[in-house]
């Protein structure tokens, strides 16, 4: 189902697409951003919503918690706001401090997205993003096609390039399970299957260091509530906040993430096809969106400034490569604990 959201100021149309089943999942993404606004699944016989969301489109356009977009170019932090590829320096747009984030002050989240075909239950939207936009080398042509399912929601990200670029694609909804959203969603339960995180610096700028989990707050290798410890108690915290981190997951990992809500009545399994899941406790959100309720980010992505660290995985495309990424997203309802 398509419908109209809203007009931006050019006079363009902005459309909200609904995909999915009656009696199953169903999600709602804006042209707008690729926003994914809606994220539901009957529990208990009631329709609920997963993810946070607005319901305006002058919220989103003002909005800069990234409630809900891809990110991109590069989703994640570039430290410094620049790169080098094959010994040539590039600068991109600083948007936090000196740092650059998620795409830059746009990035792809603030882009109208064209509709390429559309069914009940499929969606293919695409997005041509012109050399030198937020700085970035090379034309990209970005195409994501989402695909609902009974009990799941995929979505598979491919670009192509004329030109040698930094690509990091992912998605930033705010989750959270419960029936009451305005909950405090740290109650939630959280598995991330991996044995190493990356320590980071200030500005959240990774040192290189693959840290290990065992013994410290950062080991989610067995379900547990996702609220941090007191932020004192241990110095990434302290930089952070709470929890705004890159996992590396285990070779063997059997997913990205898996979130129960605090009721135990529904458990969201998170894949991806990157090495990295970044896991943002929302702790800031409320500064900034005080009414929206509380939520968690949970990206499954490449590793956050790859372009500036060596020994992280490749994380450029260059011409005549594809990129190809998944996402999936794949509920579990159970008796409420």
């Amino acid at each position: 189902m398509l419908r109209s959201f809203g007009t931006l100021e050019d006079g363009q149309r902005v459309d909200a697409i609904t995909l999915g089943h009656a009696d199953g999942l169903q999600v709602e993404v804006l042209t707008y951003g690729a926003i994914l606004r809606r994220l539901t699944y009957p529990v208990s016989g009631v329709r609920r919503d997963l993810i946070l969301r607005f319901e305006r489109l002058e919220d989103y356009q003002f909005d800069r918690a990234y409630v809900g977009p891809l990110v991109g170019r590069f989703g994640n932090r570039i430290a410094r706001s620049k790169f080098s590829i094959d010994g040539r320096e590039h600068r991109v747009t600083p948007n936090e401090g000196v740092n650059h984030l998620h795409g830059g002050a746009l990035g792809f989240g603030k882009r109208l997205w064209r509709v390429v075909d559309a069914s009940e239950h499929r969606l293919r939207i695409a997005y041509t993003s012109p050399d030198g936009e937020e700085g970035y080398p090379g034309t990209l042509e970005t195409t994501l096609t989402f695909l609902a399912a009974d009990r799941g929601l995929s979505v598979t990200l491919t670009a192509e390039t004329d030109a040698p670029t930094p690509l990091n694609l992912t998605y930033h909804p705010y989750f959270n399970l419960s029936a009451d959203q305005h909950g405090d969603v740290t109650r939630h339960l959280l598995r991330i299957p991996a044995d190493y995180y990356l320590p980071v610096h200030a500005g959240l700028i990774p040192s290189g260091e693959m840290a290990p989990v065992q013994g410290t707050a950062f080991d989610f290798r067995r379900p547990r509530a996702l609220a941090p410890p007191d932020i004192g108690s241990h110095p990434q915290l302290t930089h952070a906040g709470g929890y705004d981190h890159c996992w590396v997951l285990a070779k063997d990992a059997d997913c990205a993430c898996e979130l129960t809500s605090p009721e135990g009545d529904i458990t969201l399994n998170i894949r991806g096809t990157g090495p990295g899941l970044q896991f943002y406790n929302g702790q800031f959100l409320h500064r900034t969106h005080p009414a929206i309720g509380s939520g968690v980010i949970l990206e499954p992505q490449g590793l956050p400034d790859a372009p500036n660290q060596a020994t992280f995985p490749n994380s450029i495309l260059r011409p005549g490569e594809m990129y190809r990424g998944a996402i999936e997203y794949r509920v579990f309802t159970h008796a409420a604990a």
